[in-house]
């Protein structure tokens, strides 16, 4: 069961209005207001209101969260300062694949037809295993109300972009079914023109969508859906190397529920996903450089059972089983991941005061040592005002498939990456080839497993609620991870190049605290602002510069200095302050609603330029910087609404750094709901 913040359902037998509701954090309908962990909604009004187009758009605009683009031109998910790939990203419950760099690519999903974006911070591998190390987003899509209904799109602005859908639904007592249709294409852009490439070229997606839902009794109940994405995009690495980058990806979900009485209720679910991307670059004669391919498929078949103790306490358990395969240019193997898990979660409040969670999983996986995540939370209410909370949980990320049998040559510059699991067969072989001077690292240190990377994550907080117009909420957070997987050279080369391979070494925290204001004076206007304060910091580096193991000059040419503690800024590419404002007005008498949204990011450092290997505020950094952005939608005639907004008003870019902040866009829109 899903349900949407503030929306009124009807059916056959009941009407009842929902206060905000969210199923990602305990599997189950809760209330946001009651749940003991740091958790954000963002609700389908807001994504219209704002006009955004894709995923990465609004997730932008949440506290604790930024985009980052990877050298791909993808863009992922930074959350409570950890990188993209600790975060996993559902659609309907389910999760999506394609991280052939550890990131996935947000800006790939359309908000065209989401009902509601669930985001729940802190470790949650008890409930979801590997990946969740660092919280869930799941996208939830929407469902068609009773009868006939429809809607459509259309969005056109800056740099060509042209973004349309269409969503069609039909709805009746035990049936109901949608399709849902987007196409986005832009001519990209380009932010150094000194060069002969775009910062982003020219592309065109697709994607499509459908659901059914069967109720054959008041007791069971039948789910299916199904989505497809298409991209197509010009890839050019240099002047004499261009290209094409295809992109294929469909899901296919399936669910039946069953409610044996009152106590008793259960589900199976078959959920399976193919990614598919193909790169290849041709010389200026039309012959081909050089091509890759990349083909991952998961499947995972799964059983849950709740069961209702008593009024104040239920259980929920599910087993399940997750095959995965890849077939990927300059891989040693096609490997092969079957993972069997259970899990159990127990939900219990006590006193009408407390609430208690408790909840594990264990991951039997194939290729790795087999992991166990409890994790515990509970929330308080002190008064009808405020409320305490706080959890406690173990998060892993599981190698993936490049950092275990990654075997790829650069043909150009000569060097050699190979995965953890690669090197034993590899580099016996280049020694028989004479490929290498001397091996740095004996193959002995490969005859174990490598570990998945493994967090302790805690989040302690309050909610406040000062009245019916003011809502405070603060979240104080520390993510301690171990095992990190890093590369280190392990052999070098006759040709003067090295060998790398991946390896368990960092351990790194990720701490600080984040708050959201939400004021509502009036039903025309509402105001919401949040900021996150992030200490991110490799425990080894914090070592090394309390040891006074550091230096650093100030020129090449310089006399070095010994670097204090304090001179130690943290991990790269974090900033230290993030903040986001929103305010939003309608006008009743005019049918017409506006809104101003702005973020700030302080500065980062993406790079070491002083040759020490750690980021000290004797580096480059790249300067902190804000954006704001306008929308404007008016109402005519009740089913239309035209649309006009301006995206980064005072056309902020950086042009070396910031490759996906493309400078100001201007836009309009047009809404018909049919």
């Amino acid at each position: 069961m899903v349900a949407i913040a503030q929306e009124v359902e009807t059916d056959s037998t009941e009407t009842k209005q929902l206060d905000e509701v969210i199923v990602t954090a305990t599997r189950t309908v809760r209330q946001l207001s009651s749940l003991p962990l740091p958790a954000q909604l963002v609700s389908k009004k807001e994504i219209k209101s704002v006009n955004s187009l894709r995923l990465s758009d609004i997730l932008n605009e949440q506290t604790g969260l930024i985009t980052v683009p990877d050298f791909g031109g993808g863009e992922g998910i930074q959350l409570q300062g950890l990188d993209s790939q600790y975060t996993l990203v559902l659609i309907d419950g389910v999760p999506l694949i394609g991280r052939s760099a550890g990131t996935l690519d947000i800006s790939r999903i359309t908000v065209g037809n989401i009902k509601q974006i669930e985001i729940v911070k802190g470790a949650s591998s008890s409930l979801y295993g590997s990946e969740a190390l660092g919280g869930v987003i799941n996208i939830i899509t929407e469902n068609p109300k009773y009868g006939f209904n429809g809607e459509l799109n259309s969005r056109v602005g800056s740099f060509n972009t042209l973004d349309n859908s269409f969503n069609l639904g039909y709805r009746k007592e035990k049936f109901s079914v949608s399709a849902f249709v987007n196409s986005f294409s832009s001519d990209g852009y380009d932010l150094n023109e000194n060069d002969a490439l775009n910062t982003v070229e020219p592309f065109k997606n697709h994607t499509f969508n459908t659901k059914l839902t069967y109720n054959f009794n008041e007791n069971t109940s039948l789910f299916l859906s199904g989505r497809y994405y298409t991209q197509n995009q010009d890839y050019v690495a240099s002047e004499d190397l261009k290209g094409e980058s295809d992109i294929n990806e469909w899901n296919a979900h399936a669910k039946l529920s069953h409610t044996y009485n009152e106590k008793w209720s259960s589900y199976f679910e078959f959920y399976a996903t193919r990614y598919m991307a193909d790169e290849y670059l041709n010389n200026t004669d039309n012959s081909r450089f050089s091509e890759s391919d990349f083909n991952q498929l998961l499947l995972r078949p799964e059983i849950r059972a709740s069961y209702k103790a008593s009024e104040k306490s239920d259980f929920i358990g599910g087993i399940g089983w997750n095959h995965e395969t890849l077939k990927r240019t300059d891989f040693s193997t096609n490997p092969e991941f079957n993972s069997p898990y259970a899990y159990l979660q127990y939900d219990t409040n006590p006193t009408e005061k407390l609430n208690v969670i408790l909840g594990a999983r264990f991951d039997n996986h194939s290729e790795y040592k087999s992991q166990f995540s409890p994790k515990a939370a509970l929330r308080y209410k002190l008064s009808n005002k405020i409320a305490v909370k706080g959890s406690v949980g173990y998060g892993f990320k599981a190698p993936d498939f490049r950092q275990l049998y990654f075997d790829f040559t650069n043909s150009s510059v000569g060097y050699t990456v190979l995965g953890y699991n690669a090197v034993t067969t590899a580099i016996p072989q280049m020694e028989a080839n004479g490929e290498l001077a001397n091996i740095v690292v004996p193959i002995s240190e490969f005859e174990n497993e490598l570990n998945p990377e493994n967090s302790i994550g805690i989040n302690v907080g309050a909610d406040y609620r000062l009245s019916s117009t003011v809502k405070v909420d603060l979240n104080v957070f520390r993510n301690n991870i171990e095992d990190l997987i890093d590369t280190r050279v392990i052999a070098n080369k006759t040709n003067g190049q090295n060998v790398f391979s991946y390896y368990n070494v960092h351990k790194v925290f990720t701490q600080g605290l984040e708050f959201n204001v939400n004021w509502k004076p009036s039903n025309n206007l509402k105001l919401m602002g949040g900021y996150q304060l992030l200490f991110a910091k490799d425990k080894a580096a914090v070592d090394a510069f309390e040891n006074g193991e550091v230096y650093a000059r100030l020129t090449p040419s310089s006399p070095s200095f010994q670097l204090k503690k304090e001179d130690y800024f943290g991990l790269y590419n974090r900033s230290r302050h993030m903040a986001n404002f929103k305010i939003f007005y309608t006008f009743e008498r005019w049918k017409l609603d506006a809104n101003l949204r702005g973020t700030y990011r302080s500065k980062y450092g993406l790079y070491d330029t002083n040759g020490n290997t750690y980021l000290d505020k004797y580096d480059e950094f790249v300067d902190g910087y804000s954006t704001w952005d306008i929308a404007f939608n008016k109402t005519l005639y009740k089913n239309y609404t035209l649309g006009f907004g301006i995206d980064n008003v005072f056309g902020f870019t950086d042009t070396q750094n910031i490759s996906n902040i493309s400078g100001r866009i201007i836009y309009g829109k047009l809404n018909i709901q049919i």
